[in-house]
């Protein structure tokens, strides 16, 4: 097989990656290629044809496809920057070596100075939550669901139930409604909703579909094709109650039941997973556990909003640009950040004190449940408080983000923690 020899090896064209091979592009990288495993680059945005995109990057509100067009002028402005579409990477060697596959090729070889991973997120299944009942047709995952409607102009069914308020179920629930279809509920298993208020409130609040809170499918019923569901509530543990049952007739299933990074390169290569957020262990450079491997967007951590995505896959890009030209200094001194009290999540879980980054760190933190009157603080070394930021409402389904100025870490000690406590309503 003859070997490529590229600057910067992204793998995953969707927003992160395309973020990242133009960042890369503008901060000396001189061969770049993107290794995109659909037909198209613009990865889940493609069928994301409802507007909200782009608010906080172009100042404006795009649709999916018109945000990823952005970014694809940009790429394809710079032919340093190479596509391969069709293109399923294989393995990912500690030597930055990528194993690919595709149908005019076939398998070949490809050699990185700098890898950047931005694969994105697969959906959780039915499997992954054990619903009982037969197996008949008519169950999808809302994700699926959204490409057959939006990209292939199918509707999966006239009557629906869907299981789970992520944002992917929500968004489904108000486009088939316009598509006719009759939406007869949302189930969510939590007490809260999992998704964005502003989705809450346009797309079921506004076409008057009911929200089940602390409620799931216990059974799925129907031989060749789905019937309808058994729903039930759940007490604090999540489980059933019984005496609580009632039946949903309907010809179609979805399942927004939440988002898994696709990190199975990211695991064969050896690199350091957040148990938490299941992506990897990242610095504000983006860097991993093994350095020259980078990773951005919903492969880190889930983002509520693509704008976060863009912006990450900026950082990730301009780092392995700074690091293929031998620019980023090989000893530098590191804190670990640690997630405290109500916060469930914080990325980057490591920062960097070094002369080459970024003037500012941004923390994206994420609470485990719905908390009020919050107070996030940022302490260092004997506790010094080094940022703060209030919250009068803080829900899971929406990330936090907090600035630092790099220089507030420099007597930081060895770690920080991101804490919370409760404050006075003013």
């Amino acid at each position: 097989m003859n070997k490529q020899l590229f600057d910067v090896v992204i793998i995953g064209g969707g927003p992160a990656g395309l973020a990242a091979a133009h960042s890369a592009k503008l901060n000396g990288a001189k061969k770049i290629l993107i290794i995109e495993r659909d037909r198209e680059l613009g990865g889940i945005l493609q069928q994301c044809i409802h507007n909200g995109f782009g608010l906080h990057r172009f100042q404006q509100e795009l649709t999916g496809p018109g945000y990823a067009q952005r970014y694809i002028q940009l790429v394809k402005e710079h032919p340093e920057i190479e596509v391969l579409l069709d293109t399923m990477v294989l393995q990912v060697n500690k030597d930055k070596t990528v194993i690919a596959v595709n149908p005019k090729q076939g398998v070949f070889e490809v050699q990185g100075e700098a890898i950047v991973f931005t694969m994105g997120c697969r959906e959780r299944t039915r499997g992954a939550i054990r619903i009982p009942g037969k197996r008949p047709a008519g169950v999808f995952t809302a994700g699926a669901a959204q490409r057959m409607v939006n990209m292939e102009g199918y509707l999966p069914g006239k009557k629906i139930v869907i299981l789970g308020s992520g944002d992917i179920g929500l968004i489904m629930a108000r486009r088939l409604t316009l598509e006719g279809a009759d939406v007869q509920a949302v189930l969510e298993i939590m007490p809260y909703s999992n998704g964005l208020t502003r989705n809450i409130v346009q797309c079921l609040d506004d076409y008057n579909i009911p929200l089940h809170l602390a409620h799931t499918i216990i059974a799925i019923h129907g031989q060749e094709r789905v019937t309808g569901v058994t729903c039930a509530k759940v007490d604090a543990n999540m489980k059933p109650i019984a005496g609580t049952e009632f039946d949903i007739e309907c010809d179609c299933v979805l399942l927004s039941v939440g988002l898994i990074p696709e990190n199975e390169l990211s695991e064969e290569v050896g690199i350091a997973l957040d148990a938490k957020t299941n992506g990897p262990i990242v610095d504000q450079r983006r860097q991993t556990s093994i350095p020259g491997f980078f990773a951005a967007g919903n492969v880190v951590h889930v983002h509520d909003l693509v704008d976060f995505v863009s912006e990450e896959g900026e950082i990730a890009g301009k780092y392995a640009a700074l690091f293929a030209q031998s620019k980023l200094p090989e000893n530098y001194r590191t804190l670990h950040v640690m997630a405290e009290n109500a916060i469930r999540t914080v990325v980057p879980q490591k920062i960097a004190l070094d002369h080459v980054s970024l003037d500012a760190v941004r923390l994206f933190m994420r609470v485990g449940k719905p908390e009020e009157n919050l107070m996030v603080e940022v302490t260092g070394a004997g506790e010094k408080v080094l940022a703060s930021k209030r919250l009068p409402i803080a829900k899971p389904g929406e990330m936090i983000v907090l600035e630092i100025p790099i220089d507030k870490f420099a007597d930081a000690g060895d770690s920080i923690a991101v804490t919370t406590r409760q404050v006075v309503k003013a």
